[in-house]
């Protein structure tokens, strides 16, 4: 499966979740959405990165045409499994706060509001690469939306939009190349564990497992935890370290 990040979501158990990062590179094929959606048992959740055309090439300028043409790739294809869209926002030029509040505002909230979006998808994907539900089913599925920024720039009006709009501000652990963020923002967590002392490498203490999970505890609501530090192959045995400590 092509991801980068490993994961757990910690009120069921060791690795009932994996977050997506090919998406945000490329295109994927909906025969790829298929399989990874015949391949995984019922309860498993897919969190899917946004393409980084939309978050750092366009840095969400005019978002409706490339945010179609990304759903209508094949992502609507994992159904019930969709965990929460992750959108991850650059350190330098990120969006302005007036582009990111327009953009929030786009997203669909529901599997039936994404396939009607999906629809106006552009010329980058012919029929062959095109997947939309069939008969509407599943329309009122709810779709959450997850935003990780990596600078603190007008972080209070950013934080201000999610807020208002009912999305994760991503609490994101970059070993400090960028500022960890911890301010509430939608009815779930979103966390993103990239590496404590380095980046993407080394593992997670046991010492440093206890306070995440006190940590969410504490937050008291729905969260969903990814691990990143798989460089040394790290990720997949503190994911289920942390799902030890939260059951």
């Amino acid at each position: 499966m092509s991801t980068s990040a490993t994961s757990s979501r910690t009120w069921r158990g060791a690795l009932s979740t994996v977050e997506v990062n090919a998406s945000f590179y490329r295109l994927q094929r909906p025969s790829t959405y298929e399989r990874w959606y015949d391949t995984t048992p019922d309860g498993f959740g897919f969190a899917v990165k946004g393409s980084r055309f939309l978050t750092h090439q366009r840095r969400l300028r005019d978002p409706e045409v490339p945010l179609a043409t990304f759903l209508a790739s094949g992502v609507l294809a994992l159904r019930e499994k969709l965990a929460p869209f992750l959108w991850q926002l650059p350190a330098e030029g990120a969006p302005t706060p007036e582009r990111l509040d327009a953009f929030c505002a786009m997203l669909p909230r529901s599997y039936g509001a994404a396939a009607a979006l999906a629809a106006g998808h552009g010329p980058q994907i012919d029929e062959s690469r095109t997947w939309l539900p069939p008969d509407g089913k599943g329309a009122r599925r709810p779709l959450a939306h997850a935003v990780e920024v990596r600078s603190e720039r007008a972080l209070d009006e950013v934080t201000e939009i999610l807020r208002r709009h009912g999305m994760a501000l991503v609490v994101s652990d970059g070993a400090g190349t960028w500022p960890l963020i911890e301010r509430a923002t939608a009815d779930f967590a979103y966390v993103r564990l990239h590496g404590h002392t380095r980046l993407y490498h080394g593992g997670y203490s046991d010492h440093r497992l206890r306070r995440w999970a006190d940590r969410i505890r504490g937050w008291g609501v729905e969260t969903w935890v990814y691990f990143d530090n798989d460089a040394d192959g790290r990720a997949p045995y503190d994911a289920e370290r942390l799902a030890r400590r939260m059951r």
